[in-house]
């Protein structure tokens, strides 16, 4: 049977609202976004970056905020608004990102002489990216609440690359609604955006994934100096690795680009910055009473890397300190 013409045209119709519906909803997300005001503050490897994507990309005021003038000015040359500091940011944004070297000036921008804590208006929303303790983001989340002001712990995982191209895995830890707030000024940094848990678990994910990739550099250095010793090319020991059980992003990234060809420069994910990061996630264990023989060892290998003069080297280095290794007499 064939359908009436009319009934036809209504389905098109209803396709058509639907349509003009979504378009609408997207809109006034837009015009939303477009009306609050942004604040940045840290640009240094990887605020810079974020901040320029949230800068070009939403639409959105943003004002600006470091101590190295290079960045600001290039941002400032992209439509960027520079304060002076952030106490007058924090008078005036409604979202303040933060993306800092690591707690001790996290915590110094928010609860110290001139910070956040004591310039915000209730009802402004304060998003760390940077990578500090659990406990402190908690306590630091706890004293804003205080004050009316939301928190979210978001630090991010990925590459200086990854920045640049927006595609970095951002981890978030808030209630939902400062999830849904935020989330979309995160989306222009970020290609996966994860709620993780109420606050701290964004941090939690972070140091916890950190600390498996340096245990599993550790194993990886390992498996190195075994194949080095017993005259095995190392290159055809990992991609003969990759083929089964022992393959990770690890082996394919870290492994084949840093460990094989003994490629380890400076301002690059350095040993210092990963033993920032270890000592979180050693930090929260030892709080809760949970011995981590594997994360212990990667921490003294970190170490002793640090002692060789090593500190500002890609962290990979630490394999040297296994190669190295004197056999017991």
């Amino acid at each position: 049977m064939v359908e009436p013409a009319r009934n036809r045209l209504s389905k098109d119709d209803a396709r058509a609202r639907r349509g003009d519906a979504k378009h609408g909803r997207r809109h006034n997300l837009e015009n939303r976004m477009n009306d609050l005001k942004i604040g940045f503050a840290g640009l240094g490897v990887m605020g810079e970056p974020m901040c320029r994507n949230i800068l070009t990309k939403s639409g959105a005021p943003v004002q600006i905020l470091d101590l190295n003038p290079a960045p600001v000015e290039r941002l400032v040359a992209l439509g960027a608004v520079p304060v002076e500091s952030i106490a007058e940011m924090a008078k005036t944004a409604d979202i303040i990102f933060l993306s800092l070297p690591g707690g001790l000036q996290v915590e110094q921008v928010i609860s110290g002489a001139g910070g956040i804590l004591e310039n915000a208006n209730p009802g402004l929303t304060v998003v760390d990216t940077s990578t500090l303790s659990v406990g402190l983001t908690r306590r630091l989340a706890a004293a804003l609440s205080e004050r009316d002001i939301a928190f979210a712990d978001a630090p991010v995982a990925r590459t200086r690359q990854a920045a640049e191209d927006g595609t970095l895995l951002t981890m978030v830890g808030s209630d939902l609604d400062v999830f849904n707030r935020i989330r979309p000024f995160l989306s222009y940094t970020s290609s996966e955006v994860l709620h993780c848990g109420p606050i701290g678990c964004g941090q939690l994910s972070k140091v916890l994934n950190n600390m498996i990739l340096f245990e599993n550099i550790v194993a990886l250095s390992e498996a190195l100096a075994v194949c080095k010793a017993a005259g095995m090319d190392p290159r055809r020991l990992f991609e003969t690795l990759a083929k089964g059980s022992a393959d990770s992003f690890a082996l394919r990234n870290h492994g084949m680009k840093a460990l094989v060809p003994q490629d380890f420069p400076e301002n690059t994910f350095p040993i210092n910055y990963a033993m920032k990061d270890m000592s979180c996630a050693l930090e929260l264990a030892d709080e809760l009473g949970i011995e981590l023989q594997g994360a212990k060892l990667a921490w003294s290998l970190m170490e002793r890397a640090r002692e060789s003069g090593n500190g500002a080297r890609y962290f990979p280095i630490l394999s040297q300190e296994i190669s190295s290794s004197e056999p017991a007499s």
